[in-house]
């Protein structure tokens, strides 16, 4: 193996450095700056979780791998949001609370209305064709639609307790029980994680290992300081800082899982992409739901009462649901053509950009402003088409059953 292999292992490494250094050495410098660098330092860690994980599922046995590959290749997404959840628990009447659920709502949206929509839109402008997802992915929608009907009870009762933490819980244990028991056809790991698997087993093994714990430091170490400096930023510059956690947070950790995607289109096999995407949608959409109660619970030393939400937090979550919800009707046929994801990444800029026109469009309509106004309107339109379409392909909706089995 000669160090031009190696390149992408040394350079992702060496932007977690300055990271790393953060946290030794406490420099006085501005947010912006401990923003730029811990945000990178998770970047290049999610680079290598996301390389150590494609090669670890050669070692592991395929229901450890489903379920712990699976969480560790999220890990960055996690320990951002858990750290705001936790610090939620210790202080109650913080805005803490709303950061955890900007983070987690951010990173739902985009990995749909940006992830889903760029490999199908990649792979159509070089294959002139709609992406199909294997007939297993079945069971992925099937389980999505189930947990994104359940979040939608969320902001109709008005609280996210632990009782809804088990209950995504249990969706994601039951998806996993289902996947875990099925044969699977091995991959060749492909890019940089092609260079780890060529070595012997129990070198490979030991070096996947420790990626796995240096990665984990990286980001342990830097979610804190990440975190708060972006919050400290967006007052430093006077942007509303509940944004910049809703969507610049997300990018740091969704990346590299995207990058990976997109060769994958690139190189003709988008339904792999497009799978693999979905089923972090389904993994974020259910296990780190599920953990933002229970965190909170721990952090602030009991079950009651539940994690501080107000309209706004409700409402974003309920814009998340029905753009999930919308995006389970398109995929009904296990098919998401060119116009299909034209529609999502449409309505998905619309509400991402709703901010900078909301005022202007209500004062030609001669209403008062209401920042959540386009929130609600955007939630209804998806939770419309998706009932439309959801009863016209009645018959498709009845076929996801088949997804129960193993």
């Amino acid at each position: 193996m000669n160090l031009r292999a190696l390149r992408p292992y040394l350079l992702a490494a060496l932007i977690t450095l300055p990271g790393l250094g953060l946290h030794f050495m406490h420099p006085d410098m501005s947010p912006l700056l401990v923003a730029l660098l811990s945000g990178l330092a998770i970047l290049g860690a999610s680079f290598l979780l996301t390389w150590a994980c494609e090669v670890a599922q050669l070692d592991i046995p395929q229901a450890v791998a489903v379920a712990v590959v699976a969480f560790i290749a999220v890990l960055p997404e996690y320990a951002v949001d858990m750290y705001f959840t936790w610090m939620a628990g210790q202080h109650p009447e913080s805005a803490y609370s709303h950061y955890a659920i900007a983070n987690m709502t951010g990173a739902n949206r985009l990995l749909i209305g940006v992830g889903w929509t760029a490999i199908v839109l990649i792979f159509a402008g070089r294959y002139h064709a709609a992406v199909q997802l294997h007939d297993d992915k079945r069971t992925d929608v099937l389980f999505l639609g189930m947990a994104t009907i359940y979040a939608l009870l969320i902001p109709l009762k008005g609280s996210l307790t632990w009782v809804d933490g088990l209950i995504f819980l249990a969706i994601y244990a039951w998806y996993i029980w289902i996947i875990a028991r099925r044969p699977v056809e091995e991959e060749a790991p492909e890019g940089p994680a092609a260079v780890l698997a060529r070595l012997p087993r129990r070198t490979r093994l030991r070096t996947v290992i420790g990626i796995f714990l240096f990665a984990a430091v990286v980001i342990l170490f830097n979610a804190e300081p990440f975190s708060e400096s972006l919050v400290a930023s967006g007052k430093l510059l006077g942007v509303n800082e509940f944004l910049l956690v809703q969507w610049l947070a997300p990018i740091a950790s969704e990346a590299p899982e995207f990058v990976v995607a997109v060769m994958f289109a690139l190189r003709g096999n988008a339904g792999l992409a497009l799978g693999s995407l979905l089923s972090s949608k389904l993994n974020q959409w259910t296990l780190l739901v599920g953990m933002i109660p229970g965190v909170y619970a721990v952090s602030s030393g009991g079950l009651s009462p539940s994690i501080n939400l107000d309209t706004h937090q409700f409402q974003e979550i309920l814009l998340t649901a029905g753009q999930s919800i919308f995006a389970v009707a398109l995929l009904l046929d296990l098919r998401l053509s060119i116009r299909e994801a034209f529609w999502l990444l449409l309505l998905f800029a619309a509400q991402l950009f709703s901010p900078f026109y909301d005022v202007q469009l209500e004062a030609m309509l001669g209403l008062p402003h209401d920042p959540l106004r386009l929130h609600y309107f955007f939630a209804q339109v998806y939770l419309a088409l998706a009932v439309v379409l959801l009863l016209k392909n009645w018959r498709k909706v009845w076929l996801l059953r088949l997804g129960f089995k193993v």
